[in-house]
């Protein structure tokens, strides 16, 4: 994550986090079973705007899709 915040030129203006063990992921209730594909137990792909430590807004893709979670959605909708 640090060296994609790096390549991305993120600076301080995101913080980029790890869910490495899927623990956050399954907290929310956003685990994903892709044992079936050979991937194991994973998060599925979403996004969070987060604001003074409180979730403001949410993107939560369906199934493999990977549209409201992209980095040009979520930044539209700031």
């Amino acid at each position: 994550m640090d060296a994609w915040g790096k390549s991305a030129d993120v600076g301080d203006n995101v913080l980029m986090l790890a869910d490495g063990n899927g623990d956050y992921a399954k907290a929310l209730g956003l685990e994903l079973d892709g044992s079936g594909f050979g991937l194991g137990q994973r998060g599925s792909r979403f996004a969070l705007v987060i604001e003074d430590v409180t979730v403001t807004q949410t993107f939560i893709e369906e199934g493999g899709a990977f549209e409201v979670s992209s980095a040009e959605n979520v930044l539209a909708n700031l």
